[in-house]
């Protein structure tokens, strides 16, 4: 996502972010201010983490695990184009944990928080010789950060 200024916010990259113009009327910025951007790289962080702990073999694995992390109204587009739903994918977790040498990995990861309960996540992934474009919605609730919506496309 761009910024007002072109620039993207990248998880790796705090001082470049997406967001409105918080400076105050004479150009200097409020105390409250500094913590709203604090509280946006918190935001986006969390969302980040669940991402990664849902592409770990060993979550993966257990059904139980990936269920802590996906809201109840959870829906996916699969790069196939296939339209998931919480209960379809938690079905359709392998029996054991996944091999080493199937390790998804994820780069050109970048987010940006909505709004205050509302978190955005952009990513590639590569699998088995096959790469995606990848977007997250992530929602806060009160048992934390959930996924809300996931979409793979083909890279």
């Amino acid at each position: 996502m761009n910024g007002r200024d072109g620039e993207d916010f990248r998880h790796d990259a705090p001082d470049r972010r997406d967001s409105v113009d918080r400076r105050d009327t004479h150009g200097v910025r409020g105390e409250k201010e500094a913590l709203g951007e604090e509280d946006d790289r918190a935001a986006v962080q969390a969302a980040v983490d669940g991402e990664m702990r849902l592409l770990d073999p060993e979550v993966r694995a257990s059904g139980d695990l990936v269920d802590a992390y996906l809201h109840p109204d959870f829906t996916e587009i699969g790069q196939s184009g296939r339209v998931w739903d919480r209960a379809a994918i938690l079905a359709a977790l392998p029996a054991g944990a996944t091999a080493e040498e199937e390790r998804i990995t994820a780069s050109e990861m970048r987010g940006v928080r909505l709004a205050h309960d509302v978190v955005h996540l952009t990513f590639v992934t590569e699998w088995n010789g096959s790469r995606a474009r990848r977007s997250s919605l992530w929602l806060r609730t009160g048992e934390g950060w959930k996924l809300w919506f996931h979409q793979g496309t083909p890279a």
